[in-house]
């Protein structure tokens, strides 16, 4: 499995960068740094323009649904819902193993 590394702006590693006169603790030439944020990684899911391709793909088949011919159109034909985490899980598939992932299909919610 591939990952990505991510770093906060407040994470050491970015104020022993860049950030050391943001984030030091006011102490002139003491060294010392408070830091905000975090360093570690995060799964890798591959180029932004596949990312894209099915966010644009999404949109599409939405506009579709709704009737819409134009983004302007869509703003106003619908209107956004919210459901619970329950409803969201639910109307997720579910009782059934998924044997081919689809590329635009996330299984953990988190």
């Amino acid at each position: 499995r591939r990952f990505k590394e991510y770093r906060g702006m407040g994470s050491i590693g970015a104020m022993q960068g860049y950030g050391r006169d943001r984030y030091s603790s006011g102490q002139s030439g003491s060294g010392k740094l408070v830091p905000e944020g975090i360093e570690g990684r995060v799964p890798y899911k591959g180029p932004l323009h596949d990312f894209v391709y099915q966010l644009v793909g999404g949109v599409r088949s939405g506009m579709g649904y709704a009737g819409a011919a134009t983004l302007e159109d869509l703003q106003c034909r619908t209107r956004l819902v919210r459901i619970t985490n329950a409803g969201l899980i639910e109307s997720h598939p579910h009782d059934v193993i998924i044997t081919k992932e689809a590329p635009n299909y996330q299984v953990n919610m988190d």
